[in-house]
């Protein structure tokens, strides 16, 4: 009787193995699909709302010469824009969360298939491991950036990051037209819209700085890169 192990592929067990993870795979790809396509649509309505309050305003000042009535239907109006951008900052990050998510997911999946047949790593140029690292690697952002991630920079440039600076900017229109109705001079009301808009800003911005440093403790690299990689 030969004691020949049979070749990788045409092993049963093995290909029922890659079978499994091939479908877990397709899986998570297509869970990731339907996250960028609700972000997608979390920001079109956040932005269709906003551009409406701004068309309704722009119609009613033509009416109202900017006065009383102006500023009782805008500041009501311009919260529930800004109360639907907070919304939507929020539920982006828990988005990106769970993308971050799907793609550790698939790293981990791409381990098992490279643990199978190492052969095939020089072809990879995605991610082969569950961490930070990995995770980059995958997603195409530079190896080198990584540092960056959850920097002021890095948190703008995001589709969170950019909501907040446009919730800021609502903000401090919501603050400019309640201090013009108290009567306040023109300096007064751009320098407390300012103070409203860096406050605001401020605070948005350690908002998603935070959930950007403190990921999911149940997302901890089972598959950590090997010290090289991560010099």
């Amino acid at each position: 009787m030969s004691t020949e192990m049979p070749p990788t592929g045409k092993d049963p067990e093995v290909a029922a193995k890659l079978q499994i993870l091939a479908t877990e795979h397709w899986s998570l790809l297509a869970t990731r699909a339907l996250t960028y396509n609700e972000s997608l649509s979390r920001v079109t309505i956040f932005l269709s709302i906003l551009s409406g309050a701004v068309i309704a305003l722009a119609l009613v000042a033509q009416v109202s010469r900017f006065g009383p009535a102006f500023i009782s239907i805008a500041i009501p109006l311009l919260s529930v824009v800004a109360f639907t951008g907070i919304s939507t900052i929020g539920r982006l990050m828990q988005l990106n969360a769970d993308d971050f998510r799907w793609v550790l997911g698939m790293n981990r999946l791409r381990r098992a298939y490279l643990d199978l047949h190492p052969e095939l790593e020089p072809y990879f140029i995605t991610g082969g491991y569950d961490d930070l690292a990995g995770a980059l690697q995958t997603i195409g952002y530079p190896m080198a950036s990584s540092k960056r991630v959850g920097s002021v920079l890095h948190t703008i440039q995001v589709l969170p990051g950019m909501l907040s600076v446009i919730v800021a900017a609502v903000v401090g229109a919501i603050v400019a037209l309640a201090v013009l109705a108290l009567g306040l001079p023109s300096f007064g009301i751009v320098l407390t819209s300012g103070a409203a808009f860096v406050i605001a800003m401020v605070w948005l911005t350690r908002w998603g700085r935070r959930g950007l440093r403190h990921p999911d403790p149940s997302l901890a690299p089972r598959f950590p890169s090997p010290p090289k990689a991560n010099s």
